[in-house]
């Protein structure tokens, strides 16, 4: 088929030419002429036509102008315009550079044609292949695809093209799902697989770096197979080509996205175009088969002109052709013809992109040659700044003015090749679409890519003027697997690409918040991820609070053990002069109290949100208070026991049991613990925490202790005091009742372990909020144990048994005390003596007498007459019972008004003179008691 836009492109080279021959300013009195060879877009072709004028140079450079008769000399090609294809042109400039005959193509735009150490002389009007490619991963980038096809044309362009497409699609992440070339040369059982491979494939888009005619066979099978909703993405090659933009192939091509040069505008060019004719293009000898092409008809030979030989070389991928038919099928051509009158592609100027290209190229070379005919001797660019001479200008001076060419064109524009021979220009986006009016393919401008803008600014569409398929607004999906939402990732099939992929939600404090993830973002550390991992949001804070169930039942039975401590302290102050107020060591029972008053105010500072004063005052607070606690109950156990255990009370005892060495043992005891708190708060004090480890979506704020070596310390000292006061109170559980508190001490003392050897793994094992609750409820626990035990059955005594609370109680008790150890000596004795006795004869000896009353079995050897019962009933007195051993023993006691006689005078005397000292001392005045009666 003859190729129209080809003939248009030829046209603009001789309009130009004649432009410039009549131009007054360019290239005064001087004439370019132009000789032009068909390359029938072969290499064979377009080399036959190289070496034809390389040769004529060769000629010409032997200067055989004496030998020969020059009136038909042909002159020396200077330059070369040409040719469309890359591959072309890459065959012609390896020729030509051996020559440095300088070659300036318009349409070759395959980026290894860049490479200056290969093509020392090509230059080119059209950008750089690599802008193209890049051009088309931002295009599938913009739309947001990822599965893609290629299809390249097997030659110079389709190849390198295509390469650097993959480059630039990886850096993507835009995965390939086939690769295929192809080639106007391919054979029926190649288009066909190709064809296969198409309509199996799952991607829709199909990247084409071809040029039309190497296209043409594969789109016809495809249309023959009706393969349509695939997006084609053209290359400038074919993206305006009329091979491939006809009607009948719309319906499967008329997704078509592509590229084009920026449009150029020729003033008159139009006009030139309208005036061509064969009678009229003498020089012309394409204009007869254009003329035979267009209207379908024969002009006789006589009308055809052989084409004149000029200077200027130009070739063309897309062979002009033959006709379709031959003369003999075809009506003679009249000559009068309307060229206006039939639509063909050679018309169609409403868009000059080659076209200007060629325009350009001639341009370029008229300016190149009007800098060496203006050029100054001196500032020429040879040696010693020379000039060349215009008159016997030669190619490689053409070269050189080529490579430093600097001129503005007709639109005003700076026209100038970079150090690899090109021109950096922009590309137009086109859409097709279909026209209404006559049912033609039109290209739709859609966008623009600006090569000179930064990255990620250089593309623009305008999505609303894009038809997918000629008439749907909705971009195509054209993936390996659908986007997914936000709050899952893409996750990798193992033997797949990395675009197929399957959604994988966000793990748990990780989100998304786009879509098609490529992996989850972790949420800041307060933040937790939302129930669709969207989105984060701020962590659930926890604590032991006020305000819950938990802390508020806490803090009710704190604020109840204070409330009952102070009814305690209360009621012992009250009753402060009584005998069991007394006898329980009074000031040590204030003191004791007060105590218990701080542990369970201690108990107050677990609760509520931690703060780093709280965490560093409610250790030590509790620490101290229950030292405190068990060093009060410690000593007064202690000095029952000594003074109950010494013979006779004497002043030594009461001078070291005295009130203000008890004190001070207290003090020690409590200082050793706050010396532990001391140095535990400097060395490592603890302080505030955020826990984020226990609980994901949870923070706990806890008090970190700084050193749990020093939080044993503290508890295994206060153990250590309770384990001591456990070990007095057992031994001292055989005092008198009134002074016993053993049993009590020691329950308490019991409770007081089971508390805390049950809080060791409780701590242990609980966290977060849960390890101040634990610690609140050991504390409350020991608190009300040491409370209860120790005091509740004497307030009940103080309050409800009044009786009992009696210095006539509190002495009998002391004597019955007394006599228990003196019947358990005695009848020891008695026992030691009896066994001996035997042991020497058998004999029965008796113990000494006594004035104790002993019946086991017996009636009483010392009966009382009736007058001294009468006067022993009449006298207040006592009588307690003793089981020991074989038998009971009775003990009567009397205690007679001091105004009955002058030895119980006496006695009161001494008794009151006791009562003086220290409310402790009356143990010791108690035990002295039994011996004087």
């Amino acid at each position: 088929r003859y190729n129209f836009r080809g003939f248009r492109w030829l046209q603009a080279m001789i309009f130009a030419i004649e432009e410039i021959n009549s131009s007054p300013t360019l290239l005064p009195n001087m004439t370019l002429g132009y000789r032009i060879f068909d390359t029938c877009n072969t290499v064979s072709k377009a080399l036959e036509a190289t070496l034809s004028f390389v040769a004529q140079n060769k000629i010409d450079s032997l200067n055989l102008d004496e030998f020969c008769n020059c009136s038909e000399h042909i002159p020396s090609t200077i330059a070369v315009v040409g040719a469309t294809g890359s591959g072309i042109s890459t065959a012609v400039a390896n020729l030509l550079g051996l020559f440095y005959i300088p070659q300036v193509s318009y349409a070759s735009s395959s980026r290894l044609l860049s490479n200056k150490n290969q093509f020392k002389s090509f230059l080119r009007t059209i950008p750089n292949d690599e802008h193209q490619a890049t051009a088309m991963a931002d295009i599938i980038e913009y739309f947001r695809w990822n599965w893609v096809g290629t299809i390249a044309a097997d030659d110079d362009y389709g190849r390198p093209g295509i390469e650097k497409f993959r480059e630039e699609a990886e850096e993507r992440d835009i995965c390939i799902d086939f690769s295929e070339l192809i080639s106007q040369y391919s054979d029926e059982e190649e288009i066909q697989q190709v064809v296969e491979v198409i309509q199996n494939s799952t991607a829709r888009v199909i990247v084409v770096f071809s040029s039309g005619p190497d296209l043409e066979p594969l789109i016809k099978e495809i249309v023959r197979r009706n393969i349509t909703g695939k997006i084609w993405l053209a290359s400038e090659a074919w993206a305006s080509s009329s091979l491939i933009a006809m009607p009948e192939f719309f319906r499967v091509i008329g997704s078509t996205i592509g590229f084009a040069l920026k449009a150029g505008q020729i003033p008159g060019f139009r006009e030139f175009l309208q005036k061509v004719h064969p009678k009229k293009s003498n020089n012309n000898g394409f204009a007869k088969e254009f003329w035979e092409e267009t209207f379908n008809c024969y002009l006789p030979d006589g009308s055809k002109n052989s084409p004149a030989s000029t200077s200027f070389h130009k070739g063309h991928e897309e062979g002009l052709g033959a006709g379709n038919g031959t003369s003999a099928f075809r009506p003679p051509c009249t000559g009068d013809e309307n060229i206006t009158s039939v639509e063909t592609p050679y018309m169609d100027y409403t868009h000059l992109r080659i076209s200007y290209n060629v325009y350009l190229a001639v341009y370029s070379i008229a300016h190149a040659l009007q800098d060496i005919y203006t050029c100054t001797p001196g500032k020429g660019l040879f040696t010693n700044g020379s000039c060349a001479d215009i008159k016997k200008v030669e190619a490689w001076q053409v070269l050189k003015h080529l490579r430093h060419l600097n001129f503005t064109n007709n639109m005003g524009e700076q026209v100038d090749f970079d150090e690899f021979g090109d021109l950096v220009g922009n590309y137009s986006i086109i859409n097709w679409h279909l026209s209404p009016e006559d049912g033609s393919v039109v290209f739709e401008e859609v966008g623009h890519y600006n090569v000179y803008a930064k990255k990620g600014e250089r593309l623009f569409i305008n999505e609303n003027k894009i038809l997918w398929g000629g008439f749907s607004k909705e971009v195509p999906f054209s993936n390996c697997s659908r986007d997914c939402l936000p709050g899952t990732r893409k996750g990798i099939i193992e033997g797949e690409p990395t675009c197929c992929f399957e959604c994988v939600d966000c793990p748990d404090g990780e989100y998304s918040d786009e879509t098609d993830a490529s992996a989850c973002d972790k949420c800041p550390e307060d933040y937790w991820s939302n129930e669709n991992h969207t989105s984060c949001i701020p962590k659930q804070i926890e604590f032991l609070a006020w305000t819950e169930p938990f802390g508020i039942a806490l803090t009710l039975f704190a604020v109840l053990g204070i409330f009952l401590t102070s009814f305690v302290l209360g009621v012992f102050t009250k009753f402060r002069n009584t005998p069991i107020v007394k006898a329980t060591n009074r000031e040590l029972s204030y003191l004791l109290l007060f105590s218990l008053l701080c542990c369970f105010s201690s108990s107050l500072f677990f609760i509520g949100e931690p703060q780093n004063w709280t965490c560093r005052l409610r250790q030590p607070a509790f620490g101290i208070s229950f030292v405190l606690c068990i060093s009060c109950i410690l000593v007064k156990t202690n000095r029952v026991l000594l003074v109950f255990e010494a013979k006779i009370p004497t002043s030594l005892h009461r001078k070291w049991w005295g009130l203000n060495l008890q004190f001070l043992l207290v003090f020690l005891c409590t200082f050793v613990q706050i010396v532990i708190c001391v140095i535990w708060l400097y060395t490592a004090p603890p302080s505030s925490y955020r826990n984020h480890e226990l609980e994901d979506e949870i923070i706990f704020i806890t008090c970190h202790e700084g050193s749990l070596m020093a939080l044993g310390f503290l508890i295994g000292y206060t153990c250590l005091l309770a384990a001591i006061c456990f070990f007095f109170a057992f031994k001292s559980r055989k005092l008198p009742e009134n002074f016993n508190e053993a049993k009590f001490i020691t329950f308490s003392m019991l409770i007081f372990f089971i508390v805390w050897i049950s809080f060791i793994p409780a701590y242990a094992s609980t966290y977060g909020k849960f390890v101040s609750a634990v610690e609140v409820i050991a504390i409350l626990a020991a608190s009300f144990g040491l409370l209860a035990c120790i005091f509740f059955n004497k307030v009940y005594i103080i309050l409800f048994k009044p009786s009992r609370n009696t210095i006539e109680e509190v002495r009998c008790s002391t004597a019955a005390h007394a006599f228990k150890v003196a019947a358990r000596a005695t009848l020891r004795r008695s026992n030691v003596s009896r066994k001996r006795s035997n042991s020497l004869g058998g004999s029965t000896g008796s113990t000494p007498s006594s004035s104790i009353s002993s019946k086991s079995n017996h009636e009483d050897p010392f009966p009382l007459p009736a007058s001294a019962e009468r006067q022993r009933q009449q006298q207040r007195g006592c009588k307690q019972k003793v089981s020991f051993g074989s038998g009971t023993v009775t003990l009567s006691l009397s205690f007679e008004e001091p105004q009955k006689n002058a030895m119980a005078n006496r006695n009161a005397k001494r008794r009151n003179s006791l009562e003086a000292q220290n409310s402790d001392d009356s143990l010791m005045r108690h035990r002295a008691l039994l011996p004087l009666q």
